[in-house]
């Protein structure tokens, strides 16, 4: 399985995975204007099975998103140590690659990662918008869904959503993902091997109706050098509401992981 990707600069490998249904314009949207401030970093943007141009194939799991994601490590990285970062079912998918590679991966961060992988099972705070400015809605194309998550509904963050997360759900293949959902969990757990040691950043949004912030908190044991922040005014989509606070916190996560 070749996945599609994208790449920037030099140095240390850096591993970016999206959530369910975009591609990796989500990740490069939010995460390139950070790294490009810095230097000695390769920062690799795959996009996942059946999500933006990388085909499913015969995929009907997230065992086999997994398998894939090994491949395009062993091809990408080799043996080399690299930083992860995951976005939603990115985040899930991190957590089972530290499981797998806890002495490789030098470092991990999650971005709203999804904690209970079952949306029944999650506790979820009700959907809220709490930053408006005029006319953003009167600018909406029809059959737009921004609304449907946003916590912040400003200029800013309709642009955002509109160059990094709607033209990756244009792309997606949702008849193989449907296929893959029924197969959703790994069957290694993660969570399921010794704490992870590295240093971690766990950051949720308050008002984020999708994966919520309370099933993270739970995990904290495992990650014993882990920052965990929930941000108040910031949903489901908290890299383009809090834009200024992931910089901060991503930094941050780099110097301790430096």
């Amino acid at each position: 399985m070749a996945l599609h990707f994208v790449s920037h600069g030099d140095g240390t490998p850096v591993l970016a995975l999206h959530g369910w249904s975009p591609d990796h314009r989500l990740m490069t949207g939010c995460l390139e204007p950070i790294f490009g401030e810095l230097s000695g970093y390769r920062r690799l943007y795959p996009d996942l099975p059946a999500m933006g141009k990388s085909p499913a194939g015969d995929i009907d799991s997230s065992d086999g998103i997994m398998a894939a994601l090994r491949e395009f490590i062993d091809e990408q990285i080799g043996d080399e140590p690299f930083l992860l970062l995951g976005e939603s079912y990115g985040g899930y998918l991190a957590r089972g690659l530290v499981a797998e590679r806890p002495e490789q991966i030098r470092g991990l961060a999650m971005i709203c990662p999804t904690g209970e992988l079952w949306h029944k099972d999650r506790k979820l705070p009700e959907h809220v918008v709490l930053r408006t400015e005029p006319g953003v809605l009167e600018s909406l194309e029809e059959g737009e869904d921004f609304t449907d998550l946003a916590v912040v509904q400003t200029a800013a963050a309709l642009a955002a959503y509109r160059s990094d997360v709607a033209p990756g759900l244009a792309l997606a293949d949702e008849a193989a993902m449907e296929r893959i959902q029924k197969n959703w969990a790994l069957t290694i757990a993660p969570e399921s091997g010794p704490p992870y040691v590295g240093p971690s950043l766990i950051l949720c949004g308050r008002q984020d109706a999708v994966t919520g912030y309370e099933d993270l908190f739970p995990l904290l044991p495992h990650y014993p050098r882990a920052t965990y922040a929930v941000l108040d005014v910031a949903g489901h989509n908290l890299q383009i509401e809090q834009p200024e606070l992931l910089r901060a916190f991503v930094k941050e996560w780099l110097l301790r992981v430096g």
